[in-house]
């Protein structure tokens, strides 16, 4: 066993949109930090790729949007939803100066947000294989893992950030507890068309079928259908005929996507829905590692950036000797349920793939042709606006 680098001040396992973020936020207030993944970037992970207003101001906040914009993604300004009868369509109330999101293509995003770190002056290493969580006396006190060389090594730190993910490795060494579980919901799959022309962010819902598409890097279209998971085993035999299947179902739209041509495979996997209990001795979770939802409403990558500012504000906090860990830790938790909770009853409403239930169908009904309502609708999607606000109580 070859001995570690050093003691940090923080250690994050994952480096994409939660643990890149927090990295750099607390490299950027002088405190040493490594990060690792066990990937090197560029490279491509399952994602919606979407990034609402909220993450998009973080982005701006961070130095990092001009950065996004120059790889050529595009910006998509509007957002609609299609229910058949009507569809909703409005531009999204702005959040520090931002309406529109963007929808990089992860081997792009992350790159970013990894050299952000690593620019701040966080260690990263790519390729870092973390075989284990240390743990003594009953406190988490830092990672063993094998470099990309092979090498095994032990690194220490007072406190290990979890950002690996909804399978964290860092939540099933401590045993983070689960709550507000629901099982996944859906199931589905996306690709990428070149040649398809769409009107902003476009989502379709169907009775027991979803879709969407989105503008992304390349000059490229990203479409995802989405289905009950009950029928994923079935489905998944024939992906691309339950594709377009579902796509079928809205005619203009699966002419668009027939006259355009795919250029790769489908990928896709169904999500576990549920909350972990994010922090404990020695120990804070970020992201989908904390918090995890049906992709219907696209809302991981900005939740991410959420967690990443309000946990790197709160070990700030701690090591600045103005609150306890435990106090800083209980308010970090508080806040992100409390922002959470409404969205994620709506998300898993929406992903059951359920016509809406009938207060719902007419309060819709009422908002099509009123631009200033569509316009309200639209944002509690972008997360300019809490669900709480526009329908009273948590959907659901």
């Amino acid at each position: 066993m070859v001995g570690g680098s050093g003691r940090y001040d923080v250690i994050v396992v994952g480096a994409r949109c939660a643990g890149s973020p927090t990295a750099m936020l607390l490299a950027r207030k002088g405190y040493r930090v490594l990060v690792v993944d066990r990937s090197t970037f560029p490279s491509d992970t399952v994602s919606t790729h979407v990034v609402h207003a909220p993450g998009v101001a973080a982005l701006d906040r961070w130095g990092v949007l001009d950065r996004v914009k120059a790889s050529g993604c595009p910006a998509v300004s509007t957002y609609s939803f299609d229910f058949g009868p009507f569809t909703i369509r409005g531009v999204p109330r702005p959040m520090d100066g931002h309406s529109a999101a963007y929808a990089p293509r992860r081997t792009v995003l992350d790159t970013l947000l990894v050299d952000a770190a690593a620019a701040a002056g966080a260690e990263v290493r790519e390729g870092f294989s973390v075989d284990e969580i240390v743990v003594e006396d009953g406190r988490v006190t830092g990672i063993r893992g094998r470099q990309r060389d092979g090498r095994s090594v032990t690194e220490r730190a007072p406190v290990v950030v979890g950002a690996d993910g909804s399978n964290s490795r860092v939540a099933r060494a401590v045993g983070a507890a689960t709550y507000h579980e629901r099982p996944p919901l859906q199931a589905g799959a996306y690709t990428y068309f070149s040649g398809l022309e769409l009107d902003g962010f476009e989502t379709t819902l169907r009775p027991a079928r979803g879709f969407a598409g989105i503008s992304t890097n390349d000059g490229l279209a990203l479409v995802v259908a989405g289905w009950p998971y009950a029928e994923h085993a079935t489905n998944k035999r024939d992906i691309e005929a339950s594709f377009f299947g579902a796509i079928a179902l809205a005619p203009d739209f699966h002419e668009r996507v027939c006259a355009a041509t795919r250029e790769a495979r489908f990928a896709g996997m169904p999500v576990a829905n549920f909350f972990r209990v994010p922090y404990g001795p020695g120990w804070v979770l970020v992201g989908d590692a904390g918090y995890s939802k049906d992709p219907i409403t696209a809302q991981g990558i900005t939740n991410a950036f959420r967690d990443a500012e309000q946990c790197a504000a709160a070990l700030d906090a701690v090591f600045s000797g103005t609150i306890s860990f435990e106090d800083a830790m209980a308010r970090f938790h508080a806040t992100r349920d409390d922002e959470a909770l409404p969205m994620y009853e709506l998300t898993c409403q929406l992903a059951s793939l359920e016509p809406p239930p009938p207060e719902m169908q007419h309060m819709l009904a009422g908002i099509h042709g009123d631009q200033s309502a569509m316009d309200d609708f639209v944002s509690v999607t972008a997360g300019t606006r809490s669900p709480l606000e526009l329908f009273g109580a948590p959907a659901g």
